[in-house]
């Protein structure tokens, strides 16, 4: 008899372990997918920021230092590899985006310019889409970092190397906003 209670309680130990295993993986691979569509979506905005410096060249072509911090911030959020680095990158990246959205108010023909309008546009839909992604992989980041340290699933998840994850944080206050985008008259 205490035999079967032995062996009832190693594979009720056992279906644990597994099942504790199965969702830490699954929450290290929903943040792994979460982080790989805000990359998705910060690549769309890296590919559309270059249409939009070149409209706005054509009307304030003496603005080159901003055009250059541009093309730097740009190349900066292109290179970076983790949440720390990819959200100092978009801190740059919004305050120059900021700067060349500023000197564009100073030219009414841009703003009236049917091309420059559906680049803001479609730069102001990827910011609101950024904003909720980063959200989504917090939350994921959030619920396995959680899990990572409660008692007892960090048990399973030191023995199998599962390790936390970054969150996605903006540096500086300004750039957790969307930058504004709006040229209504």
């Amino acid at each position: 008899m205490i035999g079967w209670i032995v062996i009832g309680f190693l594979v009720v130990l056992f279906l644990w372990v597994v099942a504790t295993y199965n969702r830490l993986i699954r929450l290290q691979i929903r943040s792994e997918e979460a982080w790989r569509d805000i990359d998705t979506l910060l690549k769309k905005r890296a590919d559309l920021i270059p249409n939009l410096v070149e409209t706005v060249k054509g009307y304030a072509g003496h603005e080159r230092e901003l055009f250059q911090k541009v093309a730097e911030a740009r190349s900066a959020s292109l290179k970076a590899g983790t949440p720390r680095e990819q959200g100092q990158a978009d801190d740059f990246l919004q305050s120059t985006l900021k700067s060349l959205l500023a000197v564009a108010e100073s030219y009414p023909e841009l703003k009236a310019n049917q091309n420059f309008l559906d680049l803001q546009r479609s730069l102001e839909d990827l910011e609101t889409e950024i904003a909720r992604s980063r959200r989504y992989y917090n939350a994921v980041v959030r619920d396995l970092n959680t899990k990572i340290k409660v008692f007892p699933s960090n048990l399973i998840a030191n023995l199998f190397g599962i390790r936390e994850r970054e969150f996605y944080e903006l540096p500086s206050e300004g750039a957790r906003e969307p930058p504004q985008v709006s040229f209504a008259r």
